[in-house]
């Protein structure tokens, strides 16, 4: 690349993927040859972290590069502010810009500033509609879906849609992913001549559990972490037991089918809960909602071979950018939990991929947040960074292959949903008291909350986080240590959530232990 050429960018981000879900993250019983071809050929950060373990925040991070307490997007299903500039305004005139997929971030189906092309696949969201006219509108999915004679099964706010457990269970070539990538595929071949930039969001292997390639692989032969349906110390956080002990109750009622509904929360109606999680607490069921799970990264990975070959049939492979990643990822049974919400790693740690082709690529150790992409990417291209981002460019280090392994990273939890109902349960109103954690560069993990069990690990020598450190006085001076970074971050991005008043020599905090 000349230093006059302006390259493409296409950004594809996944739901609900967790990190080792392909080879480069040690995966080898996962089908994934176009992430692998991917992986082979980009900067690959070994330890990449989301901004908070749930949609919304998560991926008003990516669009924004804020911290979901600094856009307002603090749960799931919080509109974007208008008065918030996102990812397309950051690009020179000349650059056609396009949003496809899913967006939870307001307004589903409606073109949103900045953007000149939008292409929806989601009629989830209507409930969370801002205006009434926005009612009308259906998805791109939705009409194409209507073409081929195919009748929707559900009714939200005055019309019929296709609900998700319906979609799931199409032909693998009617699903979201399948039309996803034949879409963009398209976009890549009709814009080739660029300069263009495109943000692609799958939904898949986000919930329902249940797809066309349920039966590519055998649950019984799944491997499993040390702390597979082995639940959480008893001084870990209370959302994180809670979590555990409602998976297990859910699961158990009989002849209900769900366990979604109080994991999750009741933001989803019973017809739509029922394919959220196990519908038994037993080891054969768990295993089965993980086959379909990484059956779901096969068929997402099919068609992300659709982009990466339209990109090469298309000639602009050399000019333009690719990014993978994910918006946060899943237990599947680690700590007998399923979904996330929690500050497990399971969760907070999703695959990072950057395949910049005027760059050698190189696996990038260390640590990594999401709130640094948008400026990376920037650099990287050549185009200028706003100075109101949050978060820093790391595209000297890739250039001069350093790593980031005295990179500190910090998580940001401030509640589940705007979509409450009362009386909450307890784990309801547990789910809703914030917390603040770090992850250091040399691998320690604070996890800070008022109204909640602090944590402490090491991830060194306790990568599945089953030994709580935080009340054992030996460990004092490194709570404080962490407890002062979390608070200097606070200042630093006008964080104005409570953490608790951490005392050096004791490692209590007032009021609680």
């Amino acid at each position: 690349m000349t230093k006059d050429d302006k390259p493409n960018l296409v950004y594809i981000f996944t739901d609900q993927q967790r990190a080792d879900t392909m080879a480069a993250y040690g995966n080898n019983w996962i089908d994934t040859p176009n992430l692998n071809r991917l992986a082979d050929s980009s900067f690959v950060f070994e330890n990449a972290y989301v901004s908070a373990p749930i949609c919304t925040p998560s991926r008003s991070t990516q669009m924004t590069g804020l911290w979901p307490h600094t856009n307002g997007c603090v749960k799931n299903n919080i509109p974007l502010s208008e008065n918030v500039q996102t990812f397309a305004e950051f690009f020179p005139d000349d650059y056609h810009t396009a949003y496809y997929g899913k967006w939870h971030l307001g307004d589903e189906v409606i073109k949103r500033k900045g953007w000149d092309e939008w292409h929806s696949i989601e009629d989830q969201y209507r409930i969370w509609n801002t205006k009434p006219e926005h009612d009308e509108v259906m998805s791109d999915y939705h009409k194409w879906l209507i073409d081929l004679g195919y009748e929707p099964d559900k009714e939200s706010r005055g019309k019929m849609v296709f609900s998700r457990p319906f979609t799931a269970k199409l032909p693998a070539e009617h699903t979201k992913a399948t039309y996803l990538g034949d879409r963009v595929a398209e976009f890549i071949d009709r814009e080739k001549d660029g300069p263009f930039a495109i943000c692609i969001n799958f939904l898949e292997p986000h919930p329902p559990y249940v797809g066309p390639t349920d039966d590519l692989y055998d649950p019984a032969e799944l491997p499993q972490s040390p702390v597979f349906m082995v639940n959480p110390p008893e001084d870990a956080a209370g959302m994180h037991r809670l979590m555990a002990e409602a998976q297990q109750s859910d699961a158990s009622a009989p002849g209900t089918h769900q366990a979604g509904s109080e994991v999750l929360g009741r933001d989803l109606p019973p017809e739509e809960a029922v394919a959220e999680g196990p519908a038994s607490n037993t080891e054969e069921e768990y295993r089965r909602i993980q086959a379909s799970y990484y059956g779901l990264v096969t068929l997402m990975d099919r068609a992300i071979g659709n982009i990466l070959d339209a990109i090469d049939e298309a000639g602009i492979a050399e000019n333009t950018v690719v990014v993978f990643t994910s918006e946060h990822g899943d237990q599947m049974g680690d700590h007998n939990i399923f979904q996330k919400i929690v500050m497990y790693e399971q969760s907070v740690k999703v695959p990072c991929l950057v395949r910049v082709p005027w760059l050698e690529n190189q696996p990038v150790p260390g640590r990594y947040s999401h709130i640094d992409t948008i400026p990376t990417l920037l650099d990287l291209m050549g185009i200028e960074i706003p100075g109101h981002l949050q978060g820093d460019s790391k595209a000297g280090r890739l250039r001069e292959g350093k790593s980031l392994e005295d990179n500190d990273i910090f998580l940001d939890w401030n509640g589940r949903s705007v979509d409450q109902r009362f009386p909450l349960s307890e784990l309801e109103r547990m789910r809703e008291i914030p917390h603040r954690c770090v992850v250091t560069g040399d691998g320690w993990k604070l996890n800070l909350s008022v109204g909640d069990q602090s944590e402490l690990y090491n991830l060194n020598d306790d990568p599945y986080e089953h030994t709580n450190l935080y009340n054992d006085p030996a460990y004092s001076e490194k709570v404080l240590e962490l407890a002062l970074k979390i608070r200097n971050w606070q200042i630093e991005t006008d964080d104005t959530a409570l953490i608790p008043d951490v005392y050096p020599g004791t490692g209590y905090v007032k009021g609680m232990r």
